[in-house]
């Protein structure tokens, strides 16, 4: 018999994980939106990635701000304006540098909906399962992972559940 996940306290592995992508989007130095994303494979963290500039670069903080807000950039546009790497793609960068196989089916957890280039990124990365919080304004995304066949699961933020 299955128990209900709050009955002992206990999160269940959707959870669980969104809960470690809130930890790992605190190393982000994004001034906009602080993101974090991980992979899993049968319940094991793979790798983790979170939103930031190219190893060994300047963050935006330190140049002054942010170049699209500085620019009145709306969300979900212009992505390729932003310094930052995006924390699906540093998640798909870590497995590559780390020889870490991203075979069979595997789970995207992410804090926010991942953009359009995250998402065929995520796609060619064998991602068959997406968990997300947050939405994000890019509907090619959306009509990527349809095609694609990616399940996309998304969850109420905390903030969404203390409505």
């Amino acid at each position: 018999m299955k128990r209900h996940p709050h009955a002992t306290g206990r999160p269940d592995w959707d959870d669980y994980f969104m809960r470690i992508c809130h930890v790992v989007a605190t190393r982000s130095t994004c001034l906009r939106r602080k993101v974090g994303a991980l992979l899993v494979k049968d319940r094991r963290i793979l790798t983790t990635g979170y939103n930031g500039p190219p190893q060994g670069l300047q963050h935006c903080e330190d140049l002054g701000g942010c170049y699209r807000e500085q620019n009145k950039i709306p969300s979900g546009q212009r992505v390729e304006l932003c310094r930052a790497v995006h924390a699906e793609q540093n998640a798909i960068v870590q497995a590559a540098v780390h020889g870490v196989a991203l075979e069979g089916h595997i789970t995207c957890y992410c804090t926010t909906q991942p953009c359009v280039t995250c998402a065929k990124m995520l796609v060619n990365a064998n991602v068959t399962r997406i968990v997300y919080e947050g939405a994000y304004p890019d509907e090619l995304a959306l009509q990527i992972f349809e095609e694609a066949g990616v399940e996309l699961c998304r969850r109420p933020s905390d903030e969404e559940r203390d409505d």
